[in-house]
């Protein structure tokens, strides 16, 4: 029988794949051994993964204005005119219910203030504040500080100054470069001047504008590293090393940094893939194939299933996830910058209501809500449509991404007042396709959203033991 140790040895040949390297400084210094230095690996990579997801997004949306889908320099605000289509790949798993605006701020220097319209309350709106960490460390909107109009403060991990007259709260990031992320409902496709409105409302400003102040002394350029997705398959723990120095740790995250330190990784360091010796690599790899491993069986298996729904609550602040380090991974890998259950709740579904995989190359599907059974919320409720192998929005003949609750207008109800919704890859026909939601022509990956769920909405919500469960999806 092959021991861990034997299987490391013997795939150190193959597993680098690049010749053998020049001697590293880290050799001479106490490294650890093959086995505790492939456990590193493996913990390190589900611990970084969600950050270094966030800076694969930062980099295009923020700093590679070459990327296809940069926004905005930092501290900028970019609102974008239109819902998420396929074509739109930066982020999986995306919402196409609302138009997006979106603030990568730079907090080194000074402190960003974010100002917002009234708005409409039969208008939904949410400005998440996520740092580099993936927390979310405060909202700003409808359900957590009301319609009317007024001026927030997001200031860095390490801001001690006093806050000014006139901001209503003060939000602080764990990390020195964060993200605010807006929502902005659309009630109808022609409502999207409205919604355009609501958004030219929208600023965000460093604190000495706000304050008709000379701006401070400006922070140190930084030379932010290429990332794509071939890159990162190798050069995963330089981009962590990267992004730690931005992102002070916290009390409840010594022990994974000290860890990391061992191989290299964290402050003061240098980690560097190419110069580690052959069965270093090997060990890095092969930790880093385990750690991804856990990671995806811990989707499969958060919360609970119910008619093959996966009912959990994979988002929340530093307080929330308390080092369970597996939790924050796989909610980045299902679907990165998720909300608080408070906000929103993702019912997310793989499987149809026998628990087998959703396939539309092999099946059609209904979904049916009971008459007087949708889902309980004060804001809106989606379900959205994935391609099973990418989790991005897929192309189709009718540009539908979704069905949500400003759509219930145009849908046909059945005879009994209930409503069904035809999940197939082709159109159920001409009396049907108001109800048809496009799949892919194979693996099948849905989500639905309840925004500002109800307290009878599933029992992941922290308010309330749910009473309403998401109906399953069947066959025909």
């Amino acid at each position: 029988m092959l021991t861990k140790r034997d299987l490391l040895r013997s795939t150190a040949a193959i597993a680098a794949g690049a010749a053998i390297a020049r001697p590293s400084r880290m050799m001479a210094q106490s490294y650890p051994g093959i086995i505790e230095a492939k456990d590193i690996a493996e913990a390190g990579f589900i611990y970084g993964l969600p950050i270094v997801m966030n800076y694969g997004i930062m980099y295009e949306y923020a700093i590679d204005r070459n990327s296809g889908q940069f926004k905005a320099p930092f501290n900028q605000i970019k609102n974008e005119s239109h819902v998420f289509t396929y074509k739109d790949t930066a982020v999986i798993s995306p919402n196409s219910d609302t138009p997006y605006s979106v603030v990568w701020m730079d907090l080194r220097a000074e402190p960003m203030v974010l100002s917002v319209p009234a708005v409409d309350p039969k208008r939904y709106y949410s400005v998440q504040l996520i740092d580099g960490n993936t927390f979310n460390y405060g909202y700003i909107g409808s359900r957590a500080t009301g319609s009317d109009a007024g001026d927030y403060m997001v200031v860095g991990p390490e801001w001690k100054g006093t806050t000014p007259a006139g901001i209503k709260k003060v939000f602080q990031s764990g990390t020195l470069f964060s993200l605010a992320l807006y929502r902005t409902q659309l009630l109808d496709p022609g409502d999207i001047d409205n919604v355009t409105k609501v958004q030219a409302g929208y600023k965000a400003q460093p604190l000495s504008a706000y304050l008709k102040q000379p701006a401070p002394p400006a922070s140190p350029a930084v030379s932010f590293p290429k990332i794509d997705k071939e890159l990162v398959k190798t050069n995963f723990f330089e981009y962590l090393d990267f992004c730690l120095q931005f992102a002070p740790a916290l009390e409840n995250e010594k022990d994974i940094r000290a860890k990391l330190a061992r191989i290299g990784v964290g402050s003061g360091k240098t980690f560097s893939f190419r110069d580690l010796p052959l069965e270093h690599k090997a060990e890095i790899l092969i930790g880093m194939k385990q750690g991804e491993r856990k990671i995806d069986e811990a989707i499969d298996k958060a919360g609970v299933s119910v008619d093959g729904w996966r009912l959990s609550s994979l988002f929340g602040d530093a307080a929330f996830f308390n080092r369970d380090w597996l939790k924050r991974a796989a909610g980045a890998k299902a679907g990165i910058y998720g909300n608080d259950a408070v906000e929103a709740t993702y019912p997310l579904g793989k499987f149809d209501s026998e628990d087998r995989p959703l396939d539309g190359s092999q099946h059609n599907y209904t979904l049916t809500f009971p008459a007087g059974q949708l889902p309980p919320v004060n804001a809106f409720w989606s379900v959205t449509m994935y391609d099973g192998k990418t989790q991005l929005l897929i192309e189709n003949p009718i540009d539908r991404y979704l069905i949500n609750s400003p759509m219930l207008p145009t849908l046909k109800k059945n005879a009994d007042g209930s409503l069904t919704l035809y999940i197939q890859h082709k159109s159920p026909g001409a009396d049907k396709e108001s109800n048809w939601l496009p799949a892919p022509n194979g693996p099948i990956y849905t989500a639905m959203r309840l925004y500002w769920p109800k307290t009878e909405a599933p029992s992941i919500l922290p308010v309330g033991k749910g009473t309403w469960q998401p109906p399953g999806i069947k066959r025909t």
